[in-house]
């Protein structure tokens, strides 16, 4: 399968299960059109669910026992008629006379379900995928999750419409749900009705989203706090907000200092020098000569073309020579084929430390990722055996891992109307400085991998950083980095250091 951006962005995309081999939390460019009829839609209830089991898991040196409630909650219109049922995995700890802090945590696509950072992340039990190599066949091993957040926080797995075991209810179709601003009010009615069903309304609340989650997380911290609800901290992890960024030579931009990265991964930098240094060089050159060089089209000698190409060269490992015949425009895909095109392999979208091959050594772009097809059988036989059997949820529906198909086949809508106004494509960057503004005590972090081909963390920085906050208001967001790629946290020592970091910050939003 051919794994490419999509022409609007996708940032968003990685690999495919539903067709393909591979996985992620973002989806392909050639996903095929659903099915018109969904079978496993009529299963769904119209009646809310929950099916708590008591657990436990060993936590430095202690036993921290919890409740983990898989279910299912009914999401209603202004009508008042059931729309969505929305599927969630809560854990809590037992907390007399405080009130514990609640996470909302979801995945991206648009089209991905909340597996990934369910089963690898900060929830108590965790998938093994502990190297960047291809997990072993089953039994696939989860364990006890020693980087768990539930310490810190009670957590709330979220599926998105009609991926998971959410489903359709109803007289809801595709068009109801599937579209930056539709989503965004699903997700706010499904945190309002389990904050009622469950009385946290008095809870300190926190929101984690993983790539496209990034998108829904920033348009929903407004919409939230338009309806009442004030967040105290959001993580953004892999992000991206507006769209356009992934066009043009901004795009070219923000990807350089990844590609700087991945090129001192896989040795292709003489002498390998201090990383952290060698990033920032890649920062100055991207935004400085680089941008300059790309602004100019046409217009730039053909002498300072050489120079620049040059310049790439020594931070990217590509020859100069495939760099001026790029027009210095060297896109992801190409760059994943080209680093290692002498060694006769390619590397990772979602995170470039994978490797896979190729059937020839003349193809002009990788044709598909291989830390998703490393990493999907692991999660998907993992999380239906750890819900269905160790959980003993009962359901009559299937676990979808994602539903690309049809959120990506032409049914979504990147339109949003933004805090500013109505927006053709989404930036929803503008509703995060919206909600910053009106409560300025709201906490941002930024979680960012170096390895990440998908969502740059120059891009991230870049949008941060344009959005229209005072400088006081950008005191408010901290930045991390990990040396993985863009779902950092199944590399261990990312992970702990990612607790680490998340434990900080609650601290700091609390």
């Amino acid at each position: 399968m051919r794994s490419s951006l999509l022409p609007i962005a996708l940032a968003l995309s990685a690999p495919a299960f539903a067709q393909s081999t591979s996985a992620g939390d973002v989806p392909p460019k050639d996903v095929k059109d659903a099915p018109k009829e969904d079978k496993d839609v009529v299963k769904a209830s119209v009646d809310e669910d929950a099916q708590p089991v008591q657990r436990s898991i060993p936590l430095r040196g202690r036993t921290l026992g919890y409740t983990a409630t898989p279910g299912h909650l009914t999401i209603r219109n202004e009508k008042g008629e059931p729309i969505v049922s929305m599927f969630y995995v809560a854990y809590t700890v037992p907390s007399p006379g405080r009130a514990r802090p609640v996470t909302f945590l979801f995945n991206g696509g648009p089209g991905s379900s909340t597996m990934w950072l369910h089963m690898g992340s900060v929830g108590p039990m965790k998938v093994d995928a502990s190297i960047p190599e291809t997990i072993a066949g089953p039994p696939f091993r989860y364990v006890a999750n020693p980087d768990t957040l539930l310490d810190v926080s009670d957590l709330v797995f979220i599926d998105a419409p009609t991926t998971g075991l959410s489903r359709l209810l109803g007289k809801a179709e595709n068009k109801d749900v599937m579209g930056v601003d539709p989503d965004i009010d699903v997700f706010t009615r499904t945190v309002q009705r389990y904050l009622t069903k469950y009385q946290r309304w008095n809870s300190p609340k926190f929101i984690i989203g993983e790539s496209y989650g990034t998108t829904r997380a920033a348009g929903l911290v407004d919409s939230l706090l338009n309806v009442g609800v004030q967040v105290n901290g959001v993580t953004f992890m892999s992000t991206v907000f507006n769209f356009a960024d992934f066009q043009g030579d901004q795009s070219m931009i923000n990807f350089m200092p990844t590609y700087a990265a991945d090129a001192w991964y896989h040795g292709k930098i003489p002498g390998k020098p201090p990383l952290e240094a060698f990033l920032q060089q890649a920062r100055d050159f991207a935004s400085g000569p680089y941008a300059l060089a790309l602004q100019k089209g046409h217009a730039i000698s053909a002498e300072e073309k050489q120079s620049v190409a040059q310049q790439m060269s020594q931070l990217t490992g590509l020859s100069a020579d495939y760099i001026v015949r790029s027009n210095l425009r060297v896109d992801p895909s190409r760059f994943r084929r080209e680093l290692l095109r002498d060694r006769r392999q390619i590397i990772g979208r979602i995170d470039s430390r994978y490797l896979g091959t190729e059937p020839d050594l003349v193809g002009e772009s990788a044709d598909y990722d291989p830390q998703g097809s490393a990493i999907t059988g692991g999660f998907v036989g993992a999380l239906n055996d750890y819900l269905m059997r160790d959980l003993g949820y009962k359901t009559p529906l299937t676990y979808r891992p994602n539903n690309y198909a049809e959120t990506q086949g032409g049914g979504w809508s990147f339109a949003h109307k933004s805090a500013d106004g109505r927006q053709p494509l989404a930036d929803t960057s503008v509703d995060l400085a919206d909600a910053m503004r009106q409560n300025p005590r709201m906490k941002v972090l930024s979680v960012n991998g170096i390895y990440d081909l998908a969502t740059p963390f120059h891009g991230a920085e870049y949008e941060f950083k344009h959005m229209a906050i005072e400088p006081q208001l950008q005191q408010n967001i901290r930045y991390t980095y990990y040396s993985a790629g863009h779902m950092m946290y199944i590399d261990p020592p990312s992970a702990r250091k990612l607790k680490d970091d998340l434990a900080a910050f609650y601290a700091g939003a609390l």
